[in-house]
C-alpha cells in the first residue's frame, strides 16, 4: 500500500516548500525552486498527493490557472523574462508538480549576482544550480517575489 502522506511530506521537504513559499491557494502552492536553473525558477505543486495529472479535479485546475497567472505576472514584472517554460516530469518525484522556468535572452542581475540562461534559446538546463553557494539568495528571491505578487 502506498503511503500518500509520506510521499507528499518527502516532496515538500525535498523542495523546501514551506521555507520557500511565495503564494498558495486552496489547491496549489507556488514556491522558489531550490535549484535555480535560471533566476526566479519555481515549483507549482498540488497541495494533496496525486501521482498522475489525470487525478487533478476541475476545481483544482481552476485554482492552478489562478496561481499560474499570478506567477507569470509576478516573475515578468520582477525579472522581465522573455519566455517561461513549465515542465511536468515526475520521473523522480511521483507527485503532481510543475517546474516553472523563466527564460532569459540576456543575463540579469539580482542580489549583486549575475544570472544567465545557459540553455537559451533551446531547452532549459535543469541541472544548473546558479549561486547555490550563496547563503540566503533563495530567501531573497522568495521575498522579492512574495512582496511583488500580482493577482
Amino acid at each position: 500500500m502506498i503511503d500518500e502522506s509520506a510521499i507528499l511530506s518527502a516532496f515538500r521537504a525535498k523542495f523546501e516548500v514551506a521555507e520557500l513559499l511565495i503564494r498558495a491557494n486552496d489547491s496549489w502552492t507556488w514556491s522558489v525552486r531550490p535549484a535555480q536553473a535560471t533566476l526566479g525558477c519555481g515549483v507549482l505543486s498540488l497541495n494533496r498527493h496525486a501521482a498522475r495529472f489525470s487525478e487533478v479535479s476541475r476545481d483544482e485546475m481552476s485554482d492552478l490557472s489562478e496561481l499560474v497567472r499570478c506567477a507569470e505576472k509576478t516573475v515578468a514584472a520582477t525579472f522581465g523574462f522573455q519566455a517561461i517554460n513549465y515542465l511536468m516530469l515526475m520521473m523522480v518525484d511521483h507527485h503532481v508538480h510543475f517546474h516553472v522556468i523563466p527564460r532569459y535572452q540576456a543575463s540579469r542581475q539580482f542580489a549583486g549576482l549575475d544570472w544567465v540562461d545557459p540553455g537559451w534559446p533551446a531547452l532549459p538546463l535543469l541541472g544548473e544550480q546558479q549561486h547555490a553557494d550563496q547563503p540566503g539568495v533563495l530567501l531573497q528571491i522568495r521575498d522579492v517575489l512574495r512582496e511583488a505578487a500580482i493577482d
